[in-house]
This record gives C-alpha cells, sequence and structure tokens, in this order.
C-alpha cells in the first residue's frame, strides 16, 4: 500500500514538473548553442525559464511550456544570452553542492519538498551574492523575481481556487516562509526588487495570511530598505525634477528617474511599443484579453498581478535608461502569463462551442505554437 502511495505520489510529481523541467532543459539548449551562452549563464537562465514554466502549470503543461518558451525567445530575456562569463566555475559549483546539501537537509528536517527547493535557492543566492558575483547583478534579480511570482500565484490559487475546482486551501510554509527569504535576498542584492512587495502584501491579504507581527514588520522593513535603495540609485540625482517631455523630444537616456514621466505621452508609447517588441502586436492583444479573463474567474490572482505589473509599468514610465526593457523582465514575465491564460480561456471556449471532435481541443495550442516559433526564428535573424 506505501508503495502505491508512494509511486502515485512520484507520478504526480512528475507531471506537475516534468513540463517546467523540459522547457528549462530546451531553453538551456538554445542559449548554448545558439545563444553562444556560456555553461554558468545558461544554467542560470534555464532556472528562470523554470520558474516561470511552473507559474504557468495550471493552465496545463503543454500551454505552460509554449508560454514559457515565448517568454525565453522574447529580444529582452535574450540579449542576456551570449557574451562571456565573469564567474569562477569552481565557485558557482561550490555554492550550487552547498545548495543541494540545503536542500536535503531541510527535506529531511522539514519532509516539504518545495519549502526544501526554496531554501536552496536562497542558499545559493547567499552564497552568490557574498561570495560569487557582486550586489545587483541582474541574473540573480531575474531569477528571484521568477521564483517570487511562482510563490505568489500558487498561494492564491490554493487560498482562492474557483469553487468548481477545489476546496480553499491554507498558506503553506513554502509561501510565508518563502516569500520572505526570496525577498530579503532580493532587496539585498538590488532594491528595485522591492516594487514586488505591493503586491506580495496585497497577496498575503486575499490569502487570509494569518502571521505573526515579526514578520508583517519584517516585510515592511524589506520595503523600506528598497524604497530608500530605489531613491538612493534612481532618483538621488539632477534628473529627478527635468521635463520628461523634453528628455524624451531630445532623445536622452539616462539610467536616472524622471518625476513627471508618466505625463510623457511618448513615454506611454515606448513602453507599448517594447511589449510589442517582445511579444508582437498578437501577444498584446491576448495578454489584455488574459487579463480580462483571469480578473474575471480568478479576481485575487488578477488583482495581484495587475498590481505586480502596473508597479513595474509606472516605474517603466518614469525610468529613462536604455536598459529599462531587461530591467522590466518582471512585468514581461506577467505578460507571458495573460497570453498563456488567454489561450487556455480560448481553448475552453472552443470545447464549449464547437463540435467535441478530438482536434477542437488542440486548435488552440496549435495556433500558439506560432508565437515561441516567431520569436525564435526572429531571434536567430530568420525573419
Amino acid at each position: 500500500m506505501t508503495t502505491l502511495i508512494d509511486e502515485e505520489q512520484r507520478q504526480r510529481l512528475l507531471a506537475y514538473w516534468g513540463p517546467a523541467l523540459a522547457a528549462g532543459f530546451c531553453a538551456w539548449l538554445a542559449f548554448m548553442l545558439y545563444g553562444k551562452t556560456p555553461l554558468i549563464r545558461a544554467s542560470g537562465l534555464a532556472l528562470v525559464i523554470v520558474g516561470v514554466a511552473l507559474t504557468l502549470r495550471p493552465w496545463g503543461a503543454l500551454l505552460s511550456f509554449l508560454g514559457v518558451m515565448a517568454f525565453a525567445f522574447s529580444p529582452a530575456f535574450w540579449s542576456q544570452t551570449g557574451g562571456a562569463d565573469s564567474l569562477s566555475l569552481p565557485a558557482v559549483l561550490g555554492a550550487g553542492v552547498l545548495a543541494i546539501l540545503g536542500v536535503l537537509l531541510a527535506q529531511r528536517l522539514l519532509q516539504r519538498r518545495a519549502l526544501a527547493l526554496v531554501i536552496g535557492l536562497v542558499i545559493f543566492s547567499l552564497l552568490f551574492l557574498l561570495v560569487v558575483g557582486k550586489p545587483g547583478s541582474l541574473r540573480l534579480t531575474t531569477l528571484l523575481a521568477a521564483w517570487v511570482l511562482f510563490l505568489l500565484c500558487d498561494a492564491i490559487l490554493v487560498t482562492n481556487p474557483r469553487p468548481d475546482e477545489a476546496a480553499p486551501g491554507n498558506l503553506r510554509a513554502r509561501h510565508t516562509a518563502g516569500l520572505l527569504l526570496l525577498l530579503v535576498v532580493g532587496v539585498l542584492n538590488d532594491p528595485l526588487f522591492a516594487l514586488l512587495m505591493p503586491a506580495v502584501l496585497l497577496a498575503l491579504f486575499l490569502s487570509h495570511a494569518r502571521l505573526p507581527r515579526w514578520y508583517w514588520a519584517l516585510l515592511l522593513g524589506v520595503l523600506a530598505f528598497g524604497s530608500y535603495g530605489i531613491a538612493v540609485e534612481y532618483m538621488d540625482s539632477g534628473w529627478w525634477l527635468y521635463p520628461a517631455a523634453q528628455a524624451e523630444a531630445l532623445g536622452y537616456r539616462t539610467p536616472n528617474m524622471i518625476a513627471d514621466g508618466w505625463r510623457a505621452p511618448a513615454r506611454w508609447l515606448y513602453l507599448f511599443g517594447m511589449i510589442i517588441e517582445q511579444f508582437t502586436p498578437f501577444g498584446l492583444a491576448l495578454g489584455v484579453l488574459g487579463l480580462a479573463r483571469m480578473s474575471r474567474w480568478y479576481p485575487p490572482l488578477g488583482v495581484t498581478l495587475m498590481v505586480a505589473y502596473a508597479t513595474y509599468f509606472v516605474f517603466g514610465l518614469v525610468y529613462f535608461g536604455r536598459d529599462s526593457a531587461v530591467l522590466l523582465l518582471p512585468l514581461l514575465m506577467i505578460q507571458a502569463v495573460w497570453i498563456t491564460y488567454a489561450v487556455h480561456a480560448f481553448g475552453h471556449w472552443l470545447q464549449r462551442s464547437a463540435s467535441r471532435h478530438e482536434a477542437v481541443r488542440w486548435l488552440a495550442p496549435a495556433v500558439f505554437t506560432l508565437l515561441p516559433l516567431f520569436l525564435f526564428l526572429r531571434v536567430m535573424g530568420i525573419l
């Protein structure tokens, strides 16, 4: 009986993790073979893909694979491929070994696989921050953001499922401890990580989290620390009060924030154009549809992602650096979530309204395949 239960559990874990790991492996091959990316950087980027794929997993194995591959081949993310690795391979391997040992120890003591993985990720991130790399690592920021978004979505879907899907559950240790640990490491690495804090606080509120006061105090401390860092790094300059319309008209690109950037129409056109550049007009339209349907069928999840998206969108309006598309990668992750959910909703509509022929259920994924394929051919320079 125990063997049967263990076998069923292994099959469920394989079904859940399999598509994400497959997507990570395929992306890793693409980064290595076509992106000419060094091993360490390609592996880090592949872990980002695994995190985003897990976020998309509730909408189906195939759609999660296709959606995350569209994100992997978006120009902003693909721009992180190539180049030379400035990291020491022995140091990275040592950090990885210690992280694996931390996962095994946490699994043995806590008996929770997901939390053990989060702890391992935190151990590796801290070692990367303190020993292997240096603060301000964009690769580490992107990796942590991907896994924070996964924990956010997972927490809301567990505590606020649709009535026809499951009974509401409680927040688990991987959500509470995992979010806190990842946020602390993320803000220590880059204060801009605090842009995720409003969405995290809202998600915990909507999840009816009963947390001790010290937990809330730590979260507010992370928010205050990150906000101070953003003010010092991006606002403490002569550009803060510079007229945004004039800066845009003159084509100025400075890695600072300009207060009234949100009032310049050209900034709005720039951001929408950046999103279209990543996912094509088709992806922008699907994102709008996905947000609308998610807000209808999963209101807590739709509102939380919309808040996270809005904080990064506002930052994109007032930030004039040339690297804005790369700094807005968390926004593009959320765009990929909405795109994938839109295809998921369209597929369900087809199955309800059309005939029940077997081919109907494959129509939406088949059409969706064109998006990552087009993006891949484009980054390869074929289109």
